[in-house]
């Protein structure tokens, strides 16, 4: 079964109710039509238009912002220069599956003088070299194209983001991840790494300032170059055009999925028997859960490497097998709608519609035990999928206090989600997600440099916290409450594993909530995050490094936002 696409695109499919169904790209206007000005002086034979531009949740939507499709990496470096001699800012452009202002205000207001690059249209050559196991691959390249290349070559990744649209630039930046540790008695296979993607890079190619020549230029880093640990997860302040990565063979896996399991078992305190978090990523190394509120039982999808075909699997071929979660009954859509648009009450129902959905369609499509390639397991959102909001943390810990963090915040979550609801108010009407990963150990690719700004960067410090616990809850945009709810969920969470564990912000999505909504709080965007970031790090290598090396390769901040600007200062 598989819940967690079931389940994430069911909320995605309700939020999708309230406000757009499926993703379209914005329509385009040409320069000569548009009514924004003309950017002064823009280079010739760069094709150059206006769009509007969306983030995932559509909670951050400008209606005119300039666009251009580069057809080369040269062509960045060219508007680089011309970016920086006219006073403007460049922001790649991939999918724009991404919660946070990294591009762009929420209110527009950092959109004058800014041109949006577009990647995914030319900048996605792949090569894959099957001598060294390595794939050098441009930044919009779809995570999806990356993996049919790999896979034809014999080759995949461990884990990997769910959505297969997903730029591989854009999953570099904010390190993507998927979901896995080791299996009990698992040795991990050559090549692969249980953290984020961005632990397999193993040269990156980015535009930078050069002094000798007072331009910008492409220039390329091993990942042993100092430089290189602030680009391999950037955070939006930087424009990688290409990187190298290390990859090892493909597994075929098996997922399988449930949605019998109470929470009070699945979730159940540290040292409980039978079917826990603890036990599954203990017999698999490879979950995911996903619980709709106001309903008992999650829905819970365990991958396991399986080379061969269990006899009850059934062999997939490709990826996004969960169908019926992009073909909901109009009745869901509009209850969605009424619970945003007055109808709070719903919520329970809701949630419930959602259980019912994912159960039966799981059994209905036989899709509860599939097999195959791991691309095609990996893979499961489409754009299509409903669009909802999202707050996302990495709690980093030992691996046997995993199911200790997870009992505390489902407890946590249950009791305030209850509370709420005795005072009439349904803040949240999407699931929790939770999923479990590794940490971005350079060991794990033969390298000796992690990525500074990554979630998943190893503390020093604290090398018995070998795992970090993903948590997520999602809701519907616009829903009553759900800030306040969000506000207080976050500072219980800062607060509860401040000792045996730590927190750091899962960069796409929300954090630093006020009553205002999300990356609001001065406290945690100004404080608490970078303070994160420098714990238990050394003075020479940690937060102040990467930003005093990203700063240097783009000194004229070129490649930055009014966010990124407040967040790496």
């Amino acid at each position: 079964m598989s819940d967690h696409s079931l389940s994430r695109r069911r909320v995605i499919q309700g939020a999708a109710a309230v406000g757009a169904l499926a993703w379209v790209e914005a329509h385009r206007i040409p320069a000569a039509s548009a009514a924004l000005p003309t950017p002064p002086g823009f280079p010739a034979g760069i094709p150059l238009f206006q769009q509007a531009y969306t983030n995932w949740a559509r909670d951050i939507a400008v209606a005119g912002v300039w666009t251009c499709t580069p057809a080369t990496p040269a062509d960045v470096v060219t508007l680089a220069n011309w970016a920086r001699s006219k006073g403007w800012r460049l922001r790649p452009k991939g999918s724009s599956h991404n919660w946070s202002p990294l591009t762009l205000a929420a209110d527009g207001s950092d959109a004058p003088n800014v041109v949006l690059v577009d990647t995914k249209t030319n900048l996605k050559a792949v090569s894959v070299d099957t001598a060294t196991s390595r794939v050098r691959a441009q930044a919009g390249i779809t995570m999806e194209a990356l993996l049919t290349a790999l896979e034809a070559q014999g080759l995949g990744l461990t884990a990997t983001p769910a959505p297969g649209d997903l730029t591989l630039g854009g999953v570099l930046a904010i390190d993507g991840h998927g979901t896995a540790v080791p299996r009990t008695g698992e040795v991990k296979p050559a090549g692969h790494t249980y953290g984020s993607v961005s632990n397999l890079v193993q040269e990156v190619t980015a535009v930078v300032w050069d002094t000798a020549t007072s331009s910008y230029v492409l220039r390329t880093f091993a990942r042993s170059h100092a430089d290189a640990g602030a680009l391999m997860a950037h955070v939006g302040r930087a424009f990688v055009t290409e990187v190298v990565l290390q990859t090892g063979a493909n597994q075929r896996l098996r997922c399988q999925s449930w949605f019998n399991i109470p929470a009070t078992e699945l979730f159940a305190p540290a040292g409980s028997s039978g079917r826990t978090v603890q036990s599954y990523l203990n017999s698999a190394g490879r979950m995911e859960a996903i619980w709709f509120p106001y309903t008992p039982n999650p829905w819970l999808k365990v991958w396991s490497v399986a080379p061969s075909k269990p006899l009850l699997s059934r062999q997939v071929n490709a990826p996004y097998n969960y169908t019926f979660s992009d073909n909901l009954p109009q009745s869901f859509f509009d209850l969605a709608g009424a619970i945003v648009s007055g109808n709070p009450g719903g919520t329970p129902d809701f949630g419930l519609t959602n259980y019912n959905i994912v159960a039966a369609g799981l059994v209905t499509t036989l899709t509860y035990d599939i097999w195959g390639w791991s691309k095609n397991l990996l893979l499961y959102v489409r754009p299509s999928t409903l669009r909802v909001t999202a707050n996302g943390y990495a709690i980093l810990c030992k691996r046997a206090d995993v199911q200790r963090v997870i009992n505390e915040f489902t407890t946590r979550y249950r009791t305030r989600l209850a509370a709420y609801q005795a005072s009439g108010k349904f803040p949240m009407n999407g699931p929790v997600e939770i999923r479990v990963t590794g940490l971005d150990h350079p060991g794990d690719i033969g390298a000796t440099r992690s990525p500074q700004l990554s979630a998943l960067r190893p503390r020093p410090d604290r090398t018995d916290w070998d795992c970090a616990v993903w948590l997520d809850i999602l809701t519907l945009p616009g829903t009553p409450y759900a800030d306040d709810f969000y506000t207080e969920i976050e500072s219980w969470v800062l607060s509860n594993y401040a000792s045996y564990a730590a927190v750091r912000p899962e960069w796409s999505k929300g954090w630093g909530y006020t009553a205002a909504g999300a990356w609001t709080s001065s406290a945690v965007v100004d404080t608490t995050v970078p303070t994160a970031y420098r714990a238990g790090q050394p003075s020479t290598d940690r937060w102040d490094t990467a930003i005093a090396t990203l700063d240097r390769l783009d000194p004229h901040r070129v490649f930055t936002s009014d966010f990124v600007d407040q967040l790496l200062s």
